[in-house]
């Protein structure tokens, strides 16, 4: 039995939605590319892999705040 985790799936069509050119988007196809993007945040928010991403930019957000004048 195949079993397809709907993060990778969600990952998988977004990065295929990106690769189109802005150009052909109507206004409706990126209110789309949003909603799914947000679904993939919030599959990804609970798991070891989304905590990873939260510390990688809450560390570079630190560099950016202590690199100011």
């Amino acid at each position: 039995m195949l079993t397809i985790n709907v993060a990778v799936l969600l990952a998988v069509i977004v990065l295929l939605r990106l690769r189109r050119r802005t150009e052909s988007r109507s206004r409706r196809d990126e209110k789309f590319t949003v909603v799914i993007v947000l679904a993939l945040g919030v599959l990804i928010a609970p798991t070891p892999v989304g905590r990873g991403i939260l510390d990688f930019l809450g560390e570079l957000a630190d560099g950016f705040g202590e690199g100011g004048p």
